[in-house]
């Protein structure tokens, strides 16, 4: 429960259900955790490939801002939406940070010879992917993470943050099972999506055309009747989040 000290309210919600205060401003900590996020992004990579890009040291501390970068994740999001402070700004901003320090991880990793590339496109392909297919439903209603999505994203994370730390004997190979469990899970949860934005979109259509044939007259419903009942018939529950919101793709 939020503190009532946190909580505006007069605050309303946004499209996606998400709490918005009226005067929520760009410096608020959900929005400052997601650019020490993008911050990190370049610091990251000049960590990975410092040297020969094998230096255990320099990898350590590499993991070190990936590590960072991975928990400010969990944290900004949640923040947003319990105290009222989802921005235009985080909206954007916050599935760009997420996909760019995941992104800059796998490709560095490819591009050193410590992940084979195969790999690095399935998993991009589906993450942008999926944020795009989300952004194409959006006004037909939300698809909320689902368990399935959120496994994925923890085990990617650890899959991708072993990785970057030079490891030998038994924890290679666990990393290596782990990182294939994450590509399962990544495909899975892949093709999960396309048939709930299917679904989705086509309830979301079915309740726009019943709506024009209402009558002049009668009684129109909510603005938001057709997107929640759509996403129940996608989800078998409520939104809980919005594409491109402050943390709503993680678990994904």
């Amino acid at each position: 429960m939020a503190p009532a000290s946190l909580v505006n309210p007069a605050a309303g919600t946004d499209h996606a259900g998400d709490p918005v205060a009226p005067n929520a401003g760009l410096w608020n900590i959900a929005n400052l955790l997601t650019m020490t996020r993008l911050v990190l992004v370049p610091g990251f990579v000049l960590l990975l490939v410092h040297g020969d890009g094998h230096d255990p040291k320099w990898r350590s501390f590499a993991w070190a801002a990936f590590a960072i970068a991975m928990i400010t994740d969990l944290f900004d999001g949640e923040l947003a939406r319990r105290y009222g402070l989802v921005t235009d700004f985080g909206k954007i901003a916050d599935p760009i940070a997420d996909k760019a320090i995941m992104g800059a991880a796998l490709v560095g990793l490819s591009a050193l010879g410590d992940l084979p590339w195969w790999v690095t496109a399935v998993i991009l392909f589906r993450e942008l992917g999926i944020t795009l297919m989300r952004f194409w439903v959006i006004r037909h209603g939300v698809i909320p993470a689902s368990r399935g999505g959120k496994l994925k994203t923890l085990t990617q994370g650890i899959a991708v943050g072993m990785y970057i730390l030079v490891l030998t004997g038994p924890l290679a190979s666990t990393r290596a099972w782990l990182m294939a469990l994450a590509v399962l899970l990544t495909v899975a949860t892949g093709f999960d999506y396309v048939r709930q934005a299917v679904v989705l979109r086509r309830a979301g259509l079915a309740a726009e055309r019943e709506a024009a044939q209402e009558p002049a007259g009668s009684p129109q419903p909510a603005a938001s009747s057709g997107a929640s009942a759509a996403d129940g018939a996608a989800t078998g529950g409520p939104a809980t989040g919005g594409p491109g919101a402050e943390g709503p793709e993680q678990g994904v």
